[in-house]
């Protein structure tokens, strides 16, 4: 059964609030985003949110998987909030 942060399929949900995006580890999400440069294929449930997360945004990088409305906005967001870094 996937826990609230999985889709049915097992995979992690995409990240969509600054919350969200903020609460994530930095360096799994350049680990995610590093292996999605390799080739490596998607990563399974085995891997932490903010790894997937890594990957997705990269394979959306390379244009290799389409960029869905949801991150389209989140990264109109994160632009708004500018350059005051993340929420503590």
């Amino acid at each position: 059964m996937p826990t609230e942060n999985q889709t049915a399929a097992g995979s992690h949900a995409p990240i969509t609030t600054l919350e969200e995006l903020d609460a994530l580890d930095e360096a799994e999400m350049v680990e995610g985003h590093r292996s999605a440069e390799m080739g490596d294929p998607e990563p399974g449930a085995n891997h932490s949110r903010a790894y997937h997360h890594g990957w997705r945004t990269r394979m959306m990088d390379l244009e290799q998987v389409p960029v869905p409305p949801e991150h389209r906005e989140l990264t109109r967001q994160l632009l708004a909030r500018g350059r005051k870094g993340r929420a503590k």
